[in-house]
């Protein structure tokens, strides 16, 4: 081989690995290109969905909040609790109810050898429910068991409500009849009837919807506060001090006092009598 010749093959094989480098750096550009573009589209893609969950909780909410705004619902709750005052945490429990808008129904109070009780219903405004009990947790030093029950009653609400406008209705169109179109005593006696029964109906329908919208407005929590107390054994007989016999001589010498001119004064009449028969004998036995 001529040295024009090897000039030739090594100008190719120089060419050749020009080639297959600039190939190669394409290739690796390429890649990076594509990764990058797939990057850019992951990210906005979690940014469309994270605009369209805001987007739906929002829509969302609105109903549902007017959805909860129409339940009926009844709440109540029996609570016991011990504390180291029995009068002392009422006395609080009072000044809280009164913070809610709440009051006090009934009250028991119960004194015994093992322990101080006292028993009350507090009927405090529904939406103020949850923070009374919070509160009156914070009063006392043991809570024993929390009882809190709901009853959803939005069925027989909406229920009574249509009847009582259906009622209502009717109850119009009766009178309409009664006042054009009933002419004898009959019709007229016939129709009234009719409107008398309805009304009955209508007042059933109306003093059930009032029970239950008082109940609804105001819950009911029934609260046993209790204190114990060192046991002391009941005497078996009880001797009187010398002031108790003291005490008690002289008010049965004022009883006495008492029984005597109450008697003077219910027999009046026969010592009035009897003065008057004195006077007259000694005025004969004189003559």
């Amino acid at each position: 081989m001529n040295t024009k010749q090897l000039k030739s093959v090594v100008k190719k094989v120089a060419i050749a690995t020009m080639t297959v480098f600039v190939f190669a750096c394409n290739s690796e550009a390429y890649k990076e290109d594509v990764a990058m573009e797939a990057v850019d589209v992951s990210v906005e893609f979690e940014s469309t969905v994270y605009g369209n969950s805001n987007n739906t909780s929002q829509n969302n909410n609105a109903p549902v909040q007017e959805m909860y705004k129409d339940i009926k619902i009844i709440k109540s709750a029996t609570a016991k609790y011990k504390v180291d005052d029995v009068k002392l945490a009422t006395a609080k429990i009072k000044k809280i109810a009164a913070q809610y808008h709440a009051y006090i129904s009934d009250l028991r109070f119960q004194n015994t050898l093992y322990q101080i009780e006292n028993r009350f219903t507090v009927k405090v405004p529904q939406e103020h429910f949850d923070a009374m009990m919070d509160s009156i947790s914070g009063v006392v030093s043991f809570i024993e068991y929390e009882n809190i029950t709901t009853k959803d009653v939005t069925e027989e609400y909406i229920d009574l409500q249509s009847r009582l406008k259906t009622k209502l209705e009717v109850k119009a169109r009766y009178e309409e009849v009664l006042r054009r179109n009933a002419k004898t005593v009959e019709d007229i006696l016939l129709t009234e009837d009719k409107i008398r029964i309805i009304q009955e109906e209508i007042e059933s329908a109306q003093g059930r919807l009032k029970y239950l919208t008082s109940k609804v407005a105001y819950s009911t929590i029934q609260i046993d506060l209790y204190q114990t107390v060192e046991y002391v054994d009941e005497p078996t007989s009880y001797k009187k001090t010398f002031g108790d016999k003291s005490k008690n001589g002289l008010s049965f010498g004022w009883n006495m006092v008492e029984a005597i001119i109450l008697f003077l004064i219910h027999v009046w009449p026969l010592l009035v009598a009897g003065i008057l028969l004195i006077v007259f004998l000694r005025k004969r036995i004189k003559k």
